[in-house]
């Protein structure tokens, strides 16, 4: 079977590579362009480009697969990549997390199959990963669906469950769920090679929708309850990465603990900050006990070796 790949991050990468070593004939890949990371901004390839070069595999990178584009840009390059899906000899396409609309005109030349981290229809959208940890789901997992025009909306080809633990965070639920699609995206072209699957339409009961993260999302908001902001931490672990500020600072929270005493404290009072007691800092309800924090230009350090170098007795957060 010939395929042509679309992804960008890590989670799309890992695919591609089970795909190239389960021996998929991979005609070409699409990835979005480079762009501007750390401190000097350079331009960075994505994860997926960078296996795509090394392999040999050849990599186009429009800024948009929409021909319709009032940038002519945008539709000068949508044109040129549609073209040449026309002339090329492939199966499917196996999207994951590409991060680009894929038009009618591009989801008709060929079937197109998708790599989706959550159980559909939970978690439609952008950000399925993050937003299963932050509402307390208990389970989650990856559904191989076709793609259609709607968001995340095809029929089912496979679907397959795991766990979310209460110490998972979103990187590390991240690589649990993209090993386990690397593995079913070669297990579903291998069963395609052999003839049509059995497209199961998803059902209409519990659709929800997982909207891109926003950094101003981040900001912790301590008269909210202690589970909730736990589970707000994990969930932004490592991207946007939790945060408060005190005394004017921010600091951004990598780790915490609930605890179910409520001091009647105001909400972001710091109850304890020393070795014996750690970090606690009452919330809502309950209390939370900080166990990593950042402070700006620091690195992330366990909670007794942070309060060395910062004082937080006697604070509250904002």
């Amino acid at each position: 079977m010939k395929i042509v790949f679309a992804g960008t991050p890590e989670f799309a990468a890992l695919a591609l590579a089970s795909l190239h070593a389960a021996g998929v004939e991979i005609a070409l890949v699409l990835t979005q362009p480079d762009r501007p990371a750390g401190r000097g901004l350079q331009l960075h390839a994505s994860s997926v480009k960078q296996f795509a070069i090394t392999h040999g595999i050849e990599v186009l990178q429009p800024l948009s697969l929409r021909q319709d584009s009032a940038d002519p840009v945008r539709a000068e390059q949508a044109r040129a990549v549609h073209a040449r899906l026309l002339t090329t000899d492939y199966d499917v396409m196996v999207v994951a997390a590409y991060g680009l609309i894929l038009p009618r005109a591009t989801l008709d030349i060929k079937p197109c199959i998708n790599i989706h981290g959550s159980l559909l229809p939970r978690w439609r959208g952008a950000a399925p990963i993050h937003r299963a940890i932050e509402a307390g789901d208990v389970d989650t997992g990856v559904t191989i669906m076709q793609m259609e025009q709607g968001l995340d909306t095809g029929p089912m080809l496979a679907m397959e469950r795991v766990a979310i633990s209460r110490f998972d965070t979103t990187a590390s639920l991240h690589d649990t769920l993209a090993a386990l699609g690397a593995r079913m995206i070669v297990d579903t072209l291998r069963k395609m090679e052999s003839g049509p699957l059995e497209a199961v339409p998803q059902p209409d009961a519990g659709v929800t929708y997982a909207a891109k993260i926003g950094k101003e999302e981040a900001r912790l908001d301590f008269t909210l309850g202690a589970q909730q902001l736990e589970r707000k931490i994990r969930a932004f672990n490592p991207f946007p990465g939790a945060h408060a500020q005190v005394n004017g600072v921010t600091l951004k929270i990598w780790g915490a603990q609930t605890l179910a005493t409520d001091s009647g404290a105001r909400a972001g009072q710091v109850l304890a900050a020393d070795a014996a007691g750690g970090i606690v800092v009452a919330c809502g309800s309950g209390a939370l006990r900080l166990t990593e924090l950042q402070k700006p230009g620091g690195k992330r350090l366990p909670a007794s070796e942070f309060l060395k170098g910062f004082a937080l007795a006697n604070c509250c957060f904002d």
